[in-house]
């Protein structure tokens, strides 16, 4: 099967028009924030949204937002993961407002922190927390300790990870060697000097460059899911354990879009065992906010080398960390929405929202393929599953991948805009996973996009 890319130019020219007569007051505001906005949007990712500018919102309840042109969407973006509790959260909502009346932030701790420190550790098995604004902060400053424990320069990645906007994670491999991503802005310092780079799921490379004894710690997803999602292979986490046990190096897990998986996100899951734990996205509800954790003996190395004269010059926290309104929301989602029974309503409605796409697949004999991690689901423009980033990222299609998305927006569905996933919140039904499907089916066969 050939890909007719003239049908799909026109496809493309004919869902764009139709976005941009749905949508005026979008663009009248669109156009009016490129005064002041630079782009014309608040973040400048938010210019990769397929319709040429972005919806403007006005508002979110559960699975649904509303834009200011009065268009009510199936939200399976969610934030990209940020809003994986749904749009406002009753539960997180009364705790921000009850918080709210009392303070934002006092840089003190609250009884929330607490309580927040104790749920994480029995659902990690991690001993000892502290908390950032971010998961990029969160990831930083397991970075800084890690390198400051072990006395050793360098980190390594997976190909095509994604840790946030930490400087030495936008890193590939080209011809074999580490060299900055495209689009990595101004990097203060080359990542090829701070950063080792191997694929992932290569075993043997990873224990090549382990065997400099200079990588202060490993920071891995568990799975692979900012390029589309890419599983382990069987034994790669029990290998990737002791290898970096064998090599003195530190293993940190983020599990900021692997909380997919579960209410103690793959970690729990699968049992794995990491020295450091990252956290952000969704668990505070939407509220920014992140946590990381560590085990007894990474918390008894940093002890070692803490001072309490310098506990505010180590490049570690914030101002705003840890503060009071962030904190009551981390223990309402925890407590009341990233629940056990969440989990059990979300994953089967993945399930059902997996075997729908593949149906359609099937029914129209495409050279497609759909994956799923929890409550994760992302479907692939080719016919076998990648086995590490490289791979996934030789896959993506941005012309087809912006016809899909535009086809689906202009018919109510929002996917997250940088590659074809779909979360699944509480509040999203078998309809609405079935309205999809319908959709879906209709964009692939209003295409005829192969012949």
């Amino acid at each position: 099967m050939t890909l007719d890319r003239g049908r799909l130019a026109a496809l493309l020219a004919e869902e764009g028009q139709r976005f941009h007569e749905a949508h005026p007051r979008s663009f009248a505001l669109y156009q009016r924030a490129r005064r002041s906005l630079l782009g014309g949007v608040p973040m400048h990712w938010m210019v990769r949204w397929a319709g040429g500018f972005p919806i403007f919102v006005t508002g979110g309840e559960g699975a649904h937002l509303t834009d200011v042109d009065g268009h009510r969407y199936l939200d399976l973006c969610l934030g990209d993961t940020g809003a994986m509790t749904g749009h406002a959260p009753a539960a997180t909502v009364e705790a921000v407002r009850a918080q709210a009346g009392r303070g934002f932030t006092f840089m003190l701790p609250t009884e929330d922190a607490v309580w927040v420190g104790e749920e994480l550790a029995r659902r990690f098995g991690l001993p000892y927390w502290q908390f950032a604004v971010t998961a990029t902060d969160a990831n930083r400053f397991a970075l800084r300790l890690a390198r400051e424990i072990t006395g050793r320069p360098k980190i390594l990645v997976f190909n095509w990870c994604y840790h946030g906007t930490v400087d030495e994670t936008f890193v590939t491999l080209r011809d074999g060697h580490a060299a900055a991503r495209e689009g990595n802005l101004g990097p203060p310092v080359d990542p090829a000097l701070t950063t080792r780079v191997v694929e992932f799921n290569d075993l043997p490379a990873l224990e090549a460059a382990l065997a400099h004894g200079d990588v202060a710690c490993v920071l891995a997803e568990p799975a692979l899911t900012n390029v589309g999602i890419v599983h382990p292979e069987p034994g790669f986490h029990a290998a990737l354990r002791e290898l970096t046990r064998r090599a003195g190096t530190l293993l940190v897990i983020d599990e900021t879009h692997t909380i997919c998986t579960g209410p103690g996100g793959y970690t729990r899951a699968h049992g794995l065992d990491p020295d450091i734990l990252t956290l952000g996205k969704p668990v505070a509800g939407g509220v920014p906010g992140a946590v990381y954790g560590f085990s007894e003996a990474v918390a008894e190395r940093v002890r070692a080398r803490s001072r309490l004269e310098t506990a505010d010059t180590g490049g570690i926290g914030g101002t705003l960390a840890a503060n009071a309104l962030a904190t009551a929301a981390m223990r309402a989602t925890l407590q009341h929405v990233l629940t056990e029974a969440s989990y059990r309503r979300t994953i089967p409605l993945a399930e059902r929202f997996a075997s729908g796409v593949e149906g359609v697949i099937a029914e129209a004999s495409l050279p497609w393929i759909v994956k799923r991690l929890g409550c994760r689901v992302e479907y692939w423009f080719r016919p076998a599953p990648p086995r590490n980033g490289g791979e996934a990222a030789a896959a993506v299609d941005p012309e087809l991948e912006r016809y899909m998305h535009l086809s689906a927006l202009n018919r109510g569905i929002l996917l997250t805009p940088f590659h074809n996933m779909a979360l699944l919140a509480p509040a999203v039904t078998e309809a609405d996973v079935d309205r999809h499907t319908e959709v879906f089916r209709e964009s692939v066969r209003a295409g005829g996009l192969y012949r």
